[in-house]
């Protein structure tokens, strides 16, 4: 870059360029929020058949279409941001560089050099020393030769001049670096000329997003960064210190990081995990078709000493040895992305309000934070922990679970605002007989699960303070008790189902308002006789007991029945064993939904 093209160079008009892509980014996220969440969720309402299915998707493939261009319009503004800042910044020591030539009354050539004026002479009988011209050297070892030489000469200009060219040449340097930099990740931000938006497109946003984010380093690193293990409020300060162009900046750069703060709202943190849960699905996907199936014969029998064992054939055994575990991990993680996606899709279903992704990862076993209706302007708010198996490739059961609490709520208190959500925060223990009893899975999760709670506190924009439930099932009853017991759980209500133990021995060690505690046990579900003996409390009061459950009656939790009520339309069917308290119709799901929405008098206790 020349001298006078960055001289002349204007960096507000990029600035202004980026506040249009700002613009067209918000335009196509509000266009696509209104095709899922009021035309599809319309259509979901009141049609059926083939026809709607047929219509949903063509409206889902224009849905992906703006979802793509909010994206890569909102990459633009950074790029061009960023572009502006690395521009600005080299003009402005070119700018400095060349008012102290000015000053000195030295002139700077076209090409970046200086001219200096003769200096005074040395002496009564000596000539004036001579003045010349000298070019700038960003290289350390030829700025060096060129100062040593300057120091030499008997005209102090030489000097000053050989400082000022070495200015202006590294002002130059900067900002032709600059534009080749973001040149080619601008020319990057373009879509294939068709309206598919594919696996290909999204492994391409996600590439322009690390791009964009590497070559704005100087500009991000002039951003405020998020507090370093903020609370909640911390989190929600420091977004609400950001302006417009800087919350845009993070959202499109750092994606996963804003998706996963407690205290930012809702929305924003939907935004930021639909870009993540997008990018990783396609993602996983080619790696995944990039890995030979399983063969087809996986098991062979063979014979021996008269008896016949099943065993894995050889091919099976080597394809395992090399592919199995990423390929398992793949297909798992990818199916609990679809149960999310579908979640997402099934707005308007039964009158399903809108899903929010407040928490998403395919690591390890995952983690996923959905909310069936907005939590920060709903009233009564669930927060759900699922249990021992619970990962990622299972989400979708446990989805399922609030979605059916939330028509409930619907039934027990038609128009309530409701929001229920499905909190995977944690690792929860995988294997029942190997992982389910210990207790650290409880513990490391706790935390995560009380700053989610104190988050939901900080996000509310709704009027007065929320009703929240605290809802665990089976292992996840022992989170909410690890939770309650190491910190304020944030819970205006706690339900239990199916509980092993939940680590104290009484409802009023639940960091819960006396009196709500609710616990379910269903006929036939062995978990809490069995789980006591690892989870269960102690009861501190003189004649208190050992490996107290929720079940027991000294434990002071308000029994909930599970069995069938009534008959008819308004009756409900029976739970049985451990993993039916939310089926659909049932006594046990009608009475969490009372609670949920505060109607306790409408609670049945067992018969």
């Amino acid at each position: 870059m020349d001298l006078a093209t960055l001289k002349n160079l204007n960096p507000s008009e990029f600035e202004q360029a980026a506040d249009g892509y700002r613009e067209t980014s918000d335009m196509a996220g509000a266009a696509k929020d209104e095709i899922d969440n009021v035309i599809i969720a319309g259509m979901n309402k009141s049609l059926h058949g083939e026809a709607l299915k047929a219509a949903i998707g063509e409206l889902k493939k224009l849905s992906a279409n703006f979802h793509y261009t909010q994206i890569e319009c909102s990459l633009a503004s950074v790029a061009l941001n960023g572009f502006a800042y690395d521009m600005d910044s080299a003009r402005k020591k070119l700018l400095s560089a060349l008012d102290d030539a000015e000053a000195k009354k030295f002139t700077v050539n076209p090409d970046g050099s200086v001219t200096y004026p003769a200096g005074p002479s040395a002496g009564d009988d000596k000539e004036p020393s001579q003045g010349g011209s000298i070019s700038g050297a960003t290289d350390p070892t030829a700025q060096a030769v060129e100062r040593q030489s300057a120091n030499f000469d008997p005209n102090p200009h030489h000097a000053e001049a050989q400082v000022i060219a070495d200015r202006i040449t590294a002002a130059l340097k900067e900002a032709t670096e600059a534009d080749g930099k973001w040149a080619p990740k601008l020319r990057a931000l373009k879509a294939d000329d068709d309206l598919t938006v594919s696996d290909r497109d999204w492994r391409d946003a996600h590439s322009d997003a690390q791009g964009v984010t590497k070559a704005a380093g100087d500009y991000l690193d002039s951003i405020k960064p998020p507090p370093d293990h903020g609370t909640p409020q911390q989190n929600a300060d420091w977004w609400k210190g950001l302006t417009l162009e800087e919350r845009e900046a993070y959202i499109s750069t750092y994606p996963d990081l804003v998706g996963k703060l407690d205290g930012l709202p809702a929305e924003t943190r939907d935004e930021a995990n639909r870009t993540v849960l997008d990018e990783q699905q396609a993602a996983y996907q080619a790696r995944l078709n990039s890995i030979p199936e399983p063969p087809e014969d996986e098991w062979k029998w063979i014979s021996s000493g008269g008896y016949a064992s099943k065993v894995h054939t050889t091919e099976w055994i080597e394809w395992n040895s090399k592919y199995g575990d990423e390929y398992r991990h793949l297909k798992s993680s990818l199916k609990g992305m679809e149960a999310i996606q579908n979640r997402i899709d099934g707005t308007g279903k039964e009158g399903l309000p809108p899903a929010y992704v407040l928490g998403f990862s395919a690591e390890g076993n995952g983690r996923a934070i959905i909310a069936t209706g907005n939590p920060d302007t709903a009233q009564n708010q669930a927060v759900f922990v699922p249990g021992t198996t619970s990962n990622l490739g299972g989400i979708g059961g446990n989805i399922d679970h609030m979605t059916e609490l939330w028509r409930q709520t619907n039934e027990a208190a038609p128009g309530s605002s409701v929001s229920t959500i499905t909190w995977l925060g944690y690792d929860a223990p995988q294997d029942i007989v190997k992982d389910s009893p210990f207790e650290h899975y409880a513990y490391d999760g706790a935390p995560a699960y009380r700053q989610f709670m104190d988050g939901l506190d900080v996000s509310h924009t709704g009027p007065g303070e929320p009703h929240r439930t605290a809802i665990g099932h089976s292992y996840g009853t022992t989170l909410i008790g690890a939770a309650a017991q190491t910190g304020h759980l944030s819970a205006n209500d706690v339900i239990l189902a199916g509980s092993p133990g939940v680590k104290v021995g009484s409802a009023d060690e639940m960091d819960a308002p006396h009196g709500h505690v609710w616990n379910e046990e269903a006929p036939g579900d062995l978990v809490p006789d069995i789980g006591r003996w690892g989870h269960g409390g102690t009861e501190w009061k003189v004649g208190g007991g050992t490996f107290i459950i929720p079940s027991d009656p000294n434990f002071g939790a308000n029994q909930m029945n599970t069995q069938p009520e009534g008959s008819g339309p308004a009756g409900t069917v029976g739970s049985h064993g451990h993993s039916e308290y939310w089926n659909h119709g049932t006594t046990s799901l009608k009475n969490q939904a009372l609670v949920v929405v505060g109607k306790y008098g409408y609670v049945t206790a067992p018969q």
